[in-house]
């Protein structure tokens, strides 16, 4: 199963599937739905039923039932794109055998290593086969690891009929790292009574909890006089941004978070002295404090209004997504069965809340319930992701644990 899980990890991650945040097709880039054609035809090979691509970009297969009872269907699904915060083009991964336990150096010449004291969590493996890119990419384990781990299930069970199984859907979704993963997902048609992201961290993370999530962009009409003669006319717009950003709470910024605080997060400032744009994520696990935030940040808006009597600030907020845990406690079994899968194979699972978002919680809010476990993968979206191939192999285990226990 290894080897088998290298491969595929390997080939996909070479294939670039950036996603692009400012494209206006779906999905977002055309090497999406090449790469979805490809995994098509895999599982065309690997023998899956119902295999498609959509004119979404969607792949979607089933394996059909081989026991006589009704039991749940149950669904896996991973995306196919990477994230767009650093380049996924022309990929070197590089696999580190029996790792020694120190520091390891991803590129020489660029003077890149991923540094024990950096990262600490990684003497964790030593003696395992740590897989990198080289220096200047991300990797891309996010997400091709977790595609690569439900498709080596599949064909473990297709390989091994003994083994008996209800009906199981698959999917691949695009766009995901974009917050577009799931906008046209057919729930009714895939057919899933649950199902489980595998998109996580770190070996032992189970997760049914995450932000809700807004963005507000937020516009400034200044007044550019000449310096010389600006006394009481000119509105200068950087400053009025400036003014803005200073009246958040200062402890709400990301970098001062953790567990389930939640954040305001600056992500974009353009300005002159005539116009200034600033956008800003929105983030909170608890529903009433993210109200409240975005409450606080209207009224900066409002009181800076008013100190120059007159709209020179406008702002749009839009709702992203919200916490599936409302979605999931009502079905809250299917995460202990996850749990239990993890317990029983020697992992200690990692319950924790997500600080970020996921496919599985707008699904969780369209009528499919869908907690996310591990990949194994480190440090996603940058030069110094990694991911052991023995915590790969145990996602695999638990997905066929957690088919095995949805039988009982």
């Amino acid at each position: 199963m290894k080897q088998e899980l290298l491969n595929r990890l390997l080939r996909y991650i070479q294939r670039d599937t950036q996603s692009e945040e400012n494209s206006k097709t779906y999905p977002s880039t055309k090497k999406q739905f090449d790469f979805a054609h490809l995994l098509k035809k895999e599982l065309n090979d690997l023998g899956m039923d119902d295999v498609g691509v959509d004119k979404y970009g969607y792949v979607t297969a089933s394996l059909p039932s081989n026991i006589e009872k009704d039991v749940p269907i149950i669904g896996f699904l991973a995306h196919m794109d990477t994230a767009p915060d650093m380049s996924g083009k022309n990929i070197k991964p590089q696999v580190f055998e029996n790792y020694s336990g120190e520091d390891i150096i991803l590129n020489k010449d660029l003077d890149v290593s991923l540094l024990v004291k950096d990262f600490p969590e990684i003497k964790n493996y030593k003696g395992q086969t740590i897989i990198t890119a080289s220096g200047d990419t991300l990797l891309g384990a996010d997400d091709k690891a977790g595609i690569a781990e439900i498709i080596t299930a599949m064909e473990f069970l297709i390989k091994n009929p003994q083994i008996k199984h209800g009906k199981i859907k698959i999917g691949f979704t695009p766009d995901e790292e974009i917050g577009h993963g799931v906008d046209h997902f057919d729930v009714k048609k895939f057919g899933a009574d649950y199902a489980y992201t595998v998109d996580g961290g770190a070996i032992g993370e189970l997760e049914y909890e995450n932000f809700n999530a807004a963005g507000i962009s937020i516009k400034i009409q200044g007044r550019n006089i000449h310096p010389g003669n600006a006394k009481g006319k000119m509105i200068n717009a950087i400053l009025v941004a400036s003014e803005l950003n200073d009246m958040l709470p200062i402890e709400q910024r990301p970098e001062l978070t953790e567990n389930y605080e939640g954040f305001f997060h600056i992500i974009r400032f353009i300005g002159t002295v005539e116009t200034a744009e600033i956008h800003y994520i929105i983030r909170d696990h608890d529903i009433k404090k993210f109200e409240q935030k975005k409450v606080l940040i209207i009224d900066v808006i409002n009181s800076a209004n008013k100190k120059y009597n007159q709209e020179i600030v406008k702002y749009q907020l839009e709702d992203q997504y919200f916490n599936m845990r409302k979605k999931i406690e009502p079905v809250l079994h299917i995460v202990e069965q996850a749990k239990q899968a993890m317990i029983e194979l020697g992992i200690t699972p990692d319950i924790k809340p997500i600080r970020g978002g996921t496919d599985g919680a707008r699904l969780s809010y369209m009528g499919l319930p869908c907690p996310n476990i591990f990949t194994g993968g480190h440090n996603f979206h940058g030069k110094f992701e990694f991911i052991p191939l023995e915590s790969m192999e145990k996602a695999v285990q638990v997905i066929l644990k957690i088919i095995e226990k949805s039988t009982k």
